[in-house]
């Protein structure tokens, strides 16, 4: 049976691994500073249109939320997050762990709005007395699409920058599946918008098409000094670094990275079809590859066991929120398999 509990089930895409494996031989300088990885990068800023940007290969989203925070914070300062952040909820506590308490913000679908952050701020630290006994918001987190699937406007954005920017808190955006929020029909957002609003994002490759891999674009000229000395003491100076540097020149090479995310959103949204075409309801507004459908508890055990949907709510009055993930690599083949079981809900 295929299997849609996340986006990082396959391997990577065969471009990738048949540039891995003609390139294998090759002897290059390690830590990042070979060939492939400064084709990667020459890549990136033509894609995001500013070729001023620093940009840094890392290996995975926890490891590069980590070494980004920690990079940016003074050791006082916390991180401003919605409740459903990843850094608040699928990290085992890695940020705490370096120093900086996580502060978060209540977000319905997974969103901070400008809002909620200009009085958050004003309220909890501009209007206190005591700000040398309370943890200082430094920065502010976001991910894009977030853990429910959502996704911020231009306009969102731009409105969060600007409060960012009035309170100078640098503001940090997570594109661990960016490639499944870059279809134009989820949203206005382009990968040079965020070079212009972010003070730093990354680009995830370990849930788009590569095997590992995250490549982190700082625009804020004073978050750059020196961050490849923190990516050092946080572990993340992969020493064999051409390895990541050929998967991203790989996948911004001829559109690919935006082409193979496109097409696990037309299949999120046959799946979805089938689902409402039985009565099913969903849990909150997903445009993106994840999906979170309402099931019976029987059925939803079923789905669990059988494609490898995920439970992460418990299940309440005989009903149980379950996700199901498409990905760069799912095929209409196993979409078809998933929709015949849906029929017989």
């Amino acid at each position: 049976m295929p299997s849609f509990g996340n986006d990082y089930l396959a391997g990577c895409h065969p471009a990738i691994l048949e540039r891995l494996i003609a390139s294998n031989l090759d002897q290059t300088p390690g830590y990042g500073l070979d060939p492939y990885c400064d084709a990667a990068r020459a890549k990136i800023r033509a894609a995001i249109g500013d070729e001023t940007a620093d940009v840094h290969f890392l290996v995975g989203g926890t490891q590069t939320n980590a070494t980004v925070i920690a990079h940016i914070l003074r050791p006082h300062q916390g991180v401003i997050a919605a409740e459903e952040a990843h850094i608040a909820t699928h990290e085992t506590g890695a940020i705490e762990a370096a120093g900086h308490k996580v502060l978060t913000l209540p977000a319905a679908d997974g969103k901070l709005t400008a809002a909620q952050v200009q009085d958050f701020f004003m309220r909890y630290y501009a209007a206190s007395g005591i700000k040398e006994h309370i943890v200082q918001p430094g920065m502010v987190y976001i991910s894009q699409p977030t853990e429910l699937g959502t996704v911020y406007s231009r306009a969102e954005l731009a409105a969060l920058a600007q409060v960012c920017r009035h309170h100078n808190l640098p503001l940090f955006v997570d594109g661990a599946r960016l490639g499944y929020a870059l279809h134009p029909e989820v949203s206005d957002v382009t990968l040079a918008d965020l070079a212009a609003l972010a003070d730093v994002f990354y680009i995830g490759g370990t849930k788009c098409g590569a095997l590992f891999g995250e490549a982190v674009v700082i625009t804020n000229d004073a978050c750059k000094p020196h961050f490849r000395a923190t990516m050092k003491q946080r572990g993340g100076l992969l020493a064999k670094g051409r390895l990541l540097g050929i998967q991203f020149d790989t996948l911004f090479s001829d559109g690919l990275y935006q082409r193979i995310c496109h097409d696990a959103i037309a299949h999120a949204r046959r799946i979805r079809s089938a689902f409402e075409a039985r009565g099913i309801a969903f849990y909150g507004a997903s445009t993106t590859n994840q999906q979170f459908p309402i099931l019976p508890e029987a059925e939803a055990a079923r789905f669990i066991r059988d494609y490898g949907f995920a439970a992460y709510w418990p299940a309440e009055n005989g009903q149980q929120i379950v996700r199901y993930c498409t990905s760069w690599a799912t095929t209409a083949a196993e979409v078809e398999t998933l929709m015949a079981a849906i029929t017989r809900l």
